[in-house]
């Protein structure tokens, strides 16, 4: 019985604390501790990421319905090639442990991995637009959140809290919101010829780039940012080289080549290749699901790109949409992500940019503190020791003299 009572007791306090730290958050929440120059940086860099992407869907839609030009895996190739000339001769210069030598040695099946899942995902979402419509697109291409959720859940033991989740489904209202507005102003194009495989392709492509976000976010935060674009660099362009001759053989001897198809082209390739090199920076600075959620405005750009450009209809619902999105990003870098910390002795560490390890300062902290430990330990162990053995001495000697005084007597 009194076990009970006690139990309800601790109960009760419990629920109590738990009630007057709510309050007391509430109490002292400040605006100036959620808006801050960190969060307004990351908004501005992930909205100019969603601008490049505006700029590659625009490129392409001139491509394909001005000149005919359906060449996905040539304008990757471009793009891929463009990061390998860069990149990837940035890690043939290094020496040591992130020479391009070495970090083949080490994990070249891993990158080979990471290059065909990137290829393949953005192979994936615009051979989608041939068989499903712009609708089923946008709606489809959000399951990249969930996924990427889950996977930082299990790869990099992110732990969100329930305001993040809330942040999401912000997020997923003004893409419903966007597609209400698609809808309502007649644009739902795309073709119907195989809904399901066109839908399929949508779902596999989420999922490819998010196991792509996932490891590019755990690389440059472990590794190094030149490491990863080197290497995807390297692998995609030998990957979408080969796709290419395989499934484009016929297209591209039939462009008719022109200085606009060239321009397009190198349009398409420079903003790939710029959003290829500023997205890592982004990933570092905040995480890759907070990244996808400010792309998620993409679509939007391109809408009203499109207005001016391909003479689309406008709608209140975008600005409504384009908000509703803005204020979800907010809310979910508001709240930081917290992790679940690995040992520092087998945590691994990232390498600085021109190729040495960099520690992190926590980690030197708990070296330092370890080795503190350490010493202390040691001399008290000594010192206990050398205690005892000068306390069995002294007592060996009174003994003898005990003795010797007795034998006396």
């Amino acid at each position: 019985m009194a076990t009970d009572q006690s139990e309800d007791v601790y109960k009760d306090l419990r629920s109590g604390s738990q009630s007057s730290g709510l309050m007391e958050r509430i109490r002292t929440f400040s605006p100036k501790g959620v808006f801050t120059w960190q969060l307004a940086r990351t908004l501005a860099m992930g909205q100019g990421l969603a601008g490049l992407i505006c700029g590659t869907a625009i490129s392409s839609q001139y491509l394909a319905s001005s000149f005919h030009v359906n060449t996905p895996m040539m304008q990757s190739f471009l793009h891929y090639t463009l990061l390998c000339l860069t990149y990837t001769t940035m890690l043939l210069c290094r020496t040591g442990d992130g020479n391009i030598l070495q970090i083949l040695r080490k994990r070249w099946w891993k990158y080979l991995l990471l290059g065909l899942v990137d290829v393949e995902a953005n192979y994936a979402v615009v051979k989608a637009y041939q068989y499903t419509t712009l609708t089923s697109v946008q709606l489809l291409d959000c399951f990249v959140i969930p996924v990427l959720m889950l996977l930082s859940w299990w790869v990099l033991k992110a732990r969100y809290r329930p305001i993040h989740y809330v942040a999401v489904c912000i997020c997923l209202m003004g893409v419903g919101a966007m597609v209400g507005a698609d809808l309502l102003a007649g644009r739902d194009q795309g073709s119907t010829s195989n809904i399901l495989l066109g839908d399929g392709l949508v779902l596999i492509s989420a999922s490819l780039y998010a196991v792509s976000n996932v490891c590019q976010e755990y690389t440059v935060k472990n590794l190094s940012r030149v490491e990863f674009l080197g290497m995807v660099g390297l692998f995609g362009t030998i990957i979408s080289t080969i796709q290419m001759v395989i499934l484009e053989r016929k297209e591209i001897p039939a462009i008719q080549w022109s200085w606009q198809i060239g321009l397009l082209f190198a349009a398409y390739a420079l903003c790939m290749y710029t959003l290829y090199s500023c997205m890592p920076i982004v990933v570092k600075l905040s995480s890759a699901t907070a990244v996808n959620l400010s792309l998620l405005t993409a679509d939007l750009f391109s809408l009203f790109c499109g207005v001016f450009l391909f003479q689309y209809s406008f709608s209140g619902l975008y600005l409504v949409s384009l908000v509703i999105i803005l204020i979800g990003f907010i809310t979910f870098n508001a709240v930081p992500t917290p992790t679940d910390h690995t040992n520092p002795a087998t945590a691994s560490f990232p390498v600085c940019e021109d190729g040495y390890y960099r520690y992190p300062v926590a980690y030197q902290n708990d070296i330092i503190k370890q080795e503190v430990a350490v010493r202390i330990s040691t001399e008290g162990e000594g010192e206990t020791e050398e205690w005892r053995n000068d306390k069995e001495k002294r007592r060996s000697g009174r003994f003898k003299e005990n003795v010797g005084l007795s034998t006396k007597m």
